[in-house]
């Protein structure tokens, strides 16, 4: 299958697939983070998640892909300290706010960051018309951000430190997704990156979980928590292993815009499922941003 899907880089066949793996890496996003948002505290929800990442991915990792060389290990390791840092500030944001106001802030930032990024590392190039596109996603996402926000009723302190941490964890999309696409291309074989990338970088917060857990008074019910967790492993692989496949395929920005749709989902999943008001001005947003990702998709 690596054969394969080396032999598609750079194709049309290939762009079309990436396309493809980006969308639904936005639509299991949007999932992973109502997942991790969710009724549990979000530190123990990412700890029990990546706690099964680690017991599904080591498997894989150990006895299934090549074992990787020392350029794979250094990107592998340098993924665990950036994911790292991001899996913190999203966990900070979404105990300061509520999903719909941290999330689109996060998805947000991203793009035109990612942009820029893939232009100086991989030389990739948008048409004017792609930049209109980008404009219009992160526009109309952190629009959606701001109407949130004017609904929102809880300390004003904490909001601000909320949409503070949500911001940095946007940038912190655009160092990853970055990173990891140099580290999947620069990898002999793409699955290995893959499977080393979820084994390695799901190490760190089932420990602050845990402790995190015996500090606390009223503990929370395992069984819930464990498969929220275990459902989560399984949506991080198809949201953060689609992505990267996609920027394996084509170009890295133009994955990172299109999985941005993951707002619109989000937008859908906080309506249908956490009961969160969507309302006509959201809905125009939303339809804004689906425009501009298939502006940057088709204005090549």
């Amino acid at each position: 299958m690596s054969d394969w899907l080396a032999a598609l880089a750079g194709t049309p066949e290939g762009a079309r697939l990436a396309a493809g793996l980006a969308l639904l890496s936005a639509v299991a996003h949007a999932a992973f983070g109502a997942l991790q948002k969710g009724r549990h505290d979000p530190w123990l929800s990412r700890g029990a998640i990546d706690l099964w990442l680690a017991i599904l991915s080591a498997p894989v990792a150990i006895f299934v892909v090549p074992w990787p060389d020392a350029v794979t290990w250094g990107f592998v390791a340098g993924a665990l300290v950036v994911h790292f840092a991001y899996k913190w500030a999203m966990a900070t944001a979404y105990e300061k706010a509520a999903y719909t106001v941290v999330y689109p802030v996060v998805r947000g930032a991203g793009p035109v960051v990612t942009v820029l990024a893939a232009f100086l590392v991989f030389g990739e190039a948008f048409t004017a018309a792609q930049w209109l596109g980008v404009a219009l996603v992160s526009g109309a996402i952190l629009a959606l951000a701001l109407r949130n926000l004017s609904e929102e009723r809880i300390d004003p302190l904490a909001l601000r430190a909320g949409l503070a941490w949500a911001l940095l964890a946007g940038l912190l999309v655009a160092a990853y997704t970055t990173w990891d696409a140099a580290g999947i291309r620069s990898a002999p074989d793409p699955f290995t990156f893959l499977a080393w990338f979820f084994f390695v970088t799901a190490l760190d917060f089932p420990v602050l979980a845990w402790r995190r857990l015996r500090r606390m008074e009223v503990r929370p019910p395992m069984a819930p928590l464990m498969l929220r967790g275990l459902v989560g492993a399984l949506v991080a692989w198809v949201s953060f292993g689609g992505v990267m496949l996609a920027t394996y395929l084509d170009k890295v920005g133009e994955a990172a815009v299109l999985r941005e749709t993951s707002t619109v989902f989000a937008a859908l999943i906080g309506w249908f499922i956490l009961g969160e008001t969507v309302g006509p001005r959201r809905l125009v947003l939303m339809s804004l941003i689906a425009l501009g990702a298939v502006i940057v998709e088709f204005g090549g």
